[in-house]
């Protein structure tokens, strides 16, 4: 399929030709931009796996069940949707965020919603909704009290302390405007995006925070979709792209026009200021941007940023520092898929599943493309592994979104979730082939850089059928064990609570940054117990368009104490924390080691004179 020696090459994309030199296979369909092939379907047939593909069920050991605890949470929240889908932009919501905005230990949780296309255009709006955590496995909705309701046309978001405060802020995507919401720490939330400058305006999808240069205040970047508008919408199965299958469905993203993507600098006054173009992540072709994710891939103690883009290839931009990044998704191996093809990309997942201290990196795809293992050989340099371990084949069938690297099973290797629901309602009309709704797909680390399937084995809730977008990840009941969050694009959202494995340890960290931004997001924790090191990141974002908890979690298996834990700090700084007892959650304070809980909580607000 392709040649293995260094060559340039002229890529043509959306018009615009550009020369680069790749030191990998050179694969010919690259040079077949997607956003130029109008005249296809919307998803075109994709290669069939290869001949030798197995999927290899689990065996021989613990499965964690998850059971859906949903209607005991007291969890009410229903997306809506429309029933059938005619534009694009009415099935890609769906993102969820966990958050733990009052800062008691215990992380919150918000979902995302968004009108059709009809109540938008008729100025109806779609309510919003966060939950607070009562600690009893049940939660409360105050989304009202909070002034989170209505964003606007939301997608998902993003969690991250923007003012250093303490205080976790919130980042909302939306068609036509996004929302910086500031946490006032009394429960409330003002929306400050006009000042701060992080609008964007288009049709935004993904969100993170991280801190690009290093100066200790948080910086934010945005991926948007398409240029879409409720004035001019593309007719329902008009042309070749709104075909799938030889059905009429919604019109996208292929025909239609990319948007660019944003990255905001952090002014640490409040304000933001655009550097898209002169950081080089401007994306001026105008790919299809979706899920987005910051993460130090090669330790170099700078972030880079890795972007999912549906139907064009994914970018990998390497830091450069002095705010300069360098696109190296082709070079890196990490853009498209084994055999050259690229795939219509949706969420993403970064993971150390291998111990070997370099995280590795999974996209979800479209149905009939595989989902992407792709493992980081170091150097910049990435293979995709995704038959070879047994994470493709699972999923293969099913349109995949939200997804997540965690210990299911606190066995001390990272496992892999994967949810799915299809985009087209139409396709349960077909004959045969994929349907509407879709199932979850559980795999568990073999500690051989395999998977085994666990799907059917974790509990009937994994199974059924539902239209999911978002995932999210968080010990949401403090009993040491990793719950699932999940929220559909049509259908109420759903809590899985994992029960974990008898006999199992776990340790948890929550960190604050001094120097580094408050929330330490960027930071890498390096531990060494019972003989095995395992590596960890706190990430904003990641997913589809959601966000995980930002304590981080490690299983031990039968171990009960953790020789040491290496963390280094977003600033730079690395500080050793050794002997530490298993089963517990530690606070850690940047420059003072572990400390009381209390001690990383912020102040509460004044309270205004009477």
């Amino acid at each position: 399929m392709g040649w293995a020696f260094t060559e340039k090459f002229t890529r043509a994309a959306s018009g615009a030709a550009q020369v680069i030199r790749v030191s990998r296979r050179i694969i010919l369909p690259y040079l077949l931009s997607v956003p130029l092939a109008i005249g296809q379907e919307a998803h075109p047939q994709p290669p069939p796996p290869p001949p030798n593909a197995r999927t290899v069920k689990c065996s021989n050991r613990s499965i964690p069940q998850f059971t859906d605890i949903t209607e005991q949470s007291c969890i009410k929240f229903i997306h809506v949707s429309a029933s059938d889908n005619r534009y694009v932009v009415e099935s890609m919501s769906g993102g969820v965020v966990l958050i733990d905005y009052d800062r008691d230990g215990y992380p919150d949780i918000y979902f995302t919603n968004a009108p059709t296309v009809d109540m938008a255009i008729k100025g109806q709006t779609a309510r919003s909704a966060l939950y607070h955590n009562n600690h009893d496995g049940t939660f409360t909705d105050v989304t009202d009290k909070a002034g989170l309701a209505t964003p606007g046309f939301a997608m998902g978001g993003a969690v991250g302390d923007y003012n250093n405060d303490g205080w976790p802020d919130l980042y909302i995507t939306c068609l036509g405007g996004n929302k910086l919401f500031r946490n006032n720490g009394d429960g409330t939330f003002t929306d400050v995006t006009t000042q701060a400058g992080v609008g964007d305006g288009r049709w935004s999808t993904g969100a993170a925070f991280g801190d690009y240069d290093g100066d200790g205040y948080l910086d934010l970047m945005v991926t948007n979709y398409v240029d879409f508008h409720l004035d001019d919408l593309p007719a329902f199965g008009s042309a070749p792209n709104c075909k799938y299958r030889g059905i009429d469905v919604q019109c996208g993203p292929r025909g239609l026009k990319g948007a660019g993507d944003a990255l905001y600098h952090n002014n640490g006054d409040g304000t933001f200021t655009d550097i898209s173009k002169s950081s080089g992540v401007d994306d001026p072709n105008g790919y299809y941007g979706m899920s987005v994710i910051f993460s130090d891939l090669n330790n170099t103690g700078r972030p880079d940023i890795y972007v999912a883009n549906d139907s064009t290839p994914k970018f990998l931009y390497k830091n450069l520092g002095h705010g300069k990044f360098q696109e190296i998704g082709l070079e890196s191996g990490t853009a498209m898929s084994e055999d050259g093809s690229e795939q219509a990309s949706m969420g993403l997942a970064v993971g150390d599943y291998l111990h070997n201290g370099r995280p590795s990196l999974v996209a979800t795809n479209f149905s009939d493309e595989y989902s992407n293992l792709y493992r980081n050989d170091g150097n910049w340099s990435f293979t995709d592994v995704s038959y070879k371990s047994g994470v493709a084949l699972p999923s293969l069938s099913y349109v995949k979104w939200g997804t997540a690297f965690f210990d299911a099973d606190n066995d001390g290797w990272l496992d892999l979730i994967v949810v799915g629901g299809h985009v087209y309602p139409q396709v349960d009309k077909l004959p045969s082939g994929a349907r509407y709704k879709e199932p979850k797909v559980l795999e568990m680390n073999q500690k051989d850089g395999t998977f085994c399937d666990a799907s059917e084995q974790a509990g009937p809730a994994l199974r059924i059928p539902r239209v999911s977008r978002g995932l999210a990840v968080a010990d949401l009941f403090n009993d040491g064990n990793v719950d699932v969050v999940v929220e559909d694009l049509a259908g109420e959202a759903m809590i899985l609570r994992n029960n974990g494995v008898a006999g199992h340890h776990w340790v948890s960290f929550e960190l604050e940054g001094t120097k580094s931004n408050r929330l330490a997001i960027g930071a890498r924790l390096k531990m060494v117990a019972g003989g095995v090191i395992q590596t960890e990141e706190i990430h904003s974002g990641g997913s589809y368009l959601s966000q995980s908890d930002l304590r981080v979690h490690f299983g031990l298996n039968t171990t009960t104490k953790i020789d040491s834990i290496e963390i280094r700090w977003p600033s730079g700084k690395i500080e050793t924390l050794k002997n530490l007892d298993a089963d517990k959650f530690y606070s850690v304070l940047e420059g003072q080691g572990i400390v009381p809980a209390e001690k990383i909580r912020p102040a509460a607000p004044a309270k205004p004179a009477h």
